[in-house]
């Protein structure tokens, strides 16, 4: 595909999305623009991905596509900046949290066609999970574009906006609730006397084995559970006392904790 697109913001996300996107051949590196305030970071970017790099946001005016990649805290400085210049046929795709479609298309004027996204951190390997929301005025082909995407950097989903809060605490948080098993397992495992670089082997090898069991089998996460759990055994033991801690009520209180924060953010 041969479009001028342009990211404002060059952090880590935006870097994954158009390393996968290069690697996918969606278009050739000179049509991508990242913009940002550290020179130094542009000049990476062009050195490692043979992209084009400014300073001046105002580059969005040449765009088909534009990617906003900023921080929430400085999205309505940015939008108030690339207004003016943004032109009406431009699709805008915003991977900010907590920043509603319907708050850039007010920003950026009548007819703005926005599609808002929930990427994750596993993004940065090709392996992340994606969620998509069309805004008001965003069609069909808008959300194929999207898709083409972020389809480079891993799996992408469609949802309503309305359910985007809800996607923000399952799978936009959700690397860090696998960090934090994991954080739990190697404690574990280190008071138990294994060596370290053995039990992170071990560690990483089982949630990726479980996570891709349960994916290829289709089956239910209760099911296979249940098949490893002999009566009397020793996983029952353990799951006894994960039931006794209350974790897995822990686990939905604590990701209704973080869509309560999304939608606070939101507002």
């Amino acid at each position: 595909m041969e479009s001028k697109v342009v990211f404002v913001g060059a952090g880590n996300m935006a870097e994954a999305i158009v390393s996968g996107m290069v690697a996918a051949d969606f278009c050739a590196p000179e049509k991508i623009v990242l913009t940002d305030i550290r020179p130094e970071r542009l000049a990476d970017l062009e050195a490692d991905h043979g992209v084009s790099t400014s300073t001046d946001n105002s580059v969005v005016k040449n765009a088909e596509i534009v990617v906003l990649a900023v921080k929430p805290q400085v999205m309505n400085e940015v939008l108030k900046g690339i207004a003016p210049v943004l032109r009406k046929e431009t699709l805008v795709i915003s991977i900010a949290a907590g920043i509603s479609a319907a708050k850039i298309e007010a920003a950026l004027g009548e007819g703005t066609r926005v599609v808002r996204v929930m990427p994750n951190t596993p993004a940065l390997i090709g392996q992340g999970a994606s969620a998509l929301a069309a805004g008001t005025l965003a069609d069909e082909a808008d959300m194929e574009v999207a898709e083409a995407i972020l389809n480079c950097v891993g799996l992408t989903v469609r949802v309503e906006e309305r359910q985007i809060d809800a996607v923000t605490a399952l799978s936009g948080s959700g690397p860090a609730y696998v960090f934090y098993l994991l954080e739990g397992m190697l404690a574990a495992a280190d008071e138990m006397g294994l060596e370290k670089e053995t039990a992170r082997a071990l560690a990483l090898q089982t949630v990726e084995g479980a996570a891709r069991l349960m994916k290829d089998s289709g089956e239910k996460a209760a099911d296979l559970r249940a098949k490893v759990t002999s009566k009397g055994g020793t996983t029952e033991a353990a799951i006894r006392s994960l039931d006794a801690a209350g974790v897995k009520e822990s686990i939905v209180n604590a990701l209704k904790a973080a869509e309560a924060r999304s939608k606070e953010l939101s507002r």
